[in-house]
């Protein structure tokens, strides 16, 4: 029997999920290096443009076909009476699919982390101790694999839950308290001896460093921040009612996706050049570089823990989402919440296990471009599947069914200027952006 479409309750939620689903580990190991190195402020503005144009714009498009159709993504395109574009839908979850198998082993080792932390395990090592440690972990057999599936369970637990009693219960719970981490980790790291120059790198404008790679730096990471062409904003949106103002809403889910990469910047530069680090992005700057840094750091103890239960609470806010989009298809196919989502979950979980080999036992198994599973299997979906379905998205609502998604838009009233500039930006500037973030990351065209 098919289960009754489900629904937020209450716009708050729906916002804090959705917001959820977008801050997760890039916000926070990939956002404040990117900053620095393209011109810090003069960056941050360009990218503010664009996110609130460009990335704006497509994430409404996103939660709009979602809303009208008011069913999963694959099955939305047939309902809205295009059936033909309903390939579109199956991209976005099979995308969804293989993030998640290897964005829940990376989260395993924040788990990891905690516990490291906790127990002291980097108490008096340097940074080449504990990069050696690190190695020496991804490199298990059988740990990383262990909190690769206890992050897994985690994920499951709350989708279990529905929309409203486990993603929304757990937004409005894991979110708060995301930011009072973020802000209790600033406070901490701008009063550092030395925090300064961390904050200059950050903040401070350097126009001389624009160019061409800048704005595509820009372009790439407001794409990649927002959650775009991996159907959770189309599966989200389903969730939405008729009452919610769908640009209102983005617009304070892209302030708050785009104020936690900010802080996250604010948490971390100033205190990794106090302490004469240098910085760097992923997961040589989360693992190796910051737990370096709290051994050196008044407080450094407590603050480790925390840090790590943050980009825990980051990682589980956008694995949910991620889940939603494959459990809700179920779901319509008349499987229950519970089924559907132990079902996927534990596939995503077994899908998983060769992303954490390649970079152990299996690291001499290549594949794209001499990749090992896991570089590969994000290189396929950052460079490939979700700019393609970015750009989907955008001839589809831009294009092919215009005029409802101008009546979802302006609320079924006559288009005002600020719907008529959203369809000009979707059907013009926002493909040609996507479409150059697809080139270069495919080496085709180069800045």
């Amino acid at each position: 029997m098919k289960a009754a479409h489900e629904n937020w309750g209450s716009r708050l939620g729906f916002i804090l999920a959705t917001a959820g689903s977008a801050i997760g580990l890039g916000n926070i190991w990939k956002f404040p290096y990117v900053a620095g190195e393209n011109g810090g402020a003069a960056f941050i503005i360009i990218y503010l443009g664009i996110v609130f144009t460009i990335g704006l714009s497509v994430m409404l498009a996103e939660i709009a076909i979602g809303r009208h159709a008011q069913t999963d993504a694959i099955s939305a395109f047939r309902k809205i009476g295009k059936p033909g574009w309903t390939f579109v839908g199956v991209l976005g979850v099979v995308t969804a699919v293989i993030i998640l198998s290897f964005y829940s082993v990376v989260a395993g080792w924040c788990i990891a982390y905690i516990v490291k932390s906790a127990g002291g395990a980097f108490s008096g090592m340097d940074a080449e101790a504990i990069g050696g440690a690190f190695g020496s972990f991804i490199g298990s057999p059988v740990a990383p694999i262990v909190y690769h599936g206890i992050f897994a369970s985690l994920t499951m637990a709350v989708v279990i839950g529905g929309v409203a009693g486990g993603i929304e219960k757990a937004s409005k719970f894991l979110m708060p308290m995301l930011f009072v981490i973020l802000i209790a980790l600033v406070a901490r790291s701008v009063t550092l001896p030395g925090a300064a120059q961390g904050l200059e790198f950050f903040l401070a404008p350097d126009f001389s460093k624009i160019s061409a790679l800048t704005v595509m730096a820009a372009l790439g990471q407001a794409f990649f921040s927002l959650s775009l062409g991996m159907a959770i904003l189309l599966t989200f949106g389903s969730y939405v009612d008729r009452q919610t103002n769908l640009g209102k809403s983005a617009v304070q889910i892209v302030f708050l996706d785009t104020l936690v990469a900010i802080l996250a910047g604010l948490a971390i530069l100033p205190a990794v050049f106090a302490l004469g680090m240098d910085p760097a992005a992923g997961p040589g700057l989360t693992f190796v570089t910051l737990p370096t840094v709290f051994n050196s750091m008044p407080g450094g103890y407590f603050f480790a823990i925390i840090f790590f239960v943050l980009l825990t609470i980051a990682a589980l806010t956008s694995s949910v989402s991620v889940l939603e989009p494959v459990v809700a298809f179920f779901t319509n196919m008349g499987l229950s919440r519970k089924t559907a989502t132990i079902g996927s979950g534990v596939i995503i979980f077994l899908l998983g296990i060769p992303s954490s080999l390649s970079v152990g036992i299996w690291n001499d198994i290549h594949f794209i471009k001499g990749q090992g599973f896991l570089d590969s299997a994000s290189w396929l979906t950052d460079k490939l599947l979700l700019p393609i379905g970015g750009l989907l998205i955008c001839i589809f609502a831009g294009w092919i069914i215009a005029p409802v998604m101008k009546r979802e838009v302006s609320g079924d009233g006559a288009p005002g200027l600020l719907t008529r500039a959203w369809l000009l930006i979707l059907r013009f500037i926002a493909p040609v952006a996507i479409l150059l973030i697809l080139l270069s990351g495919l080496e085709i065209i180069a800045f």
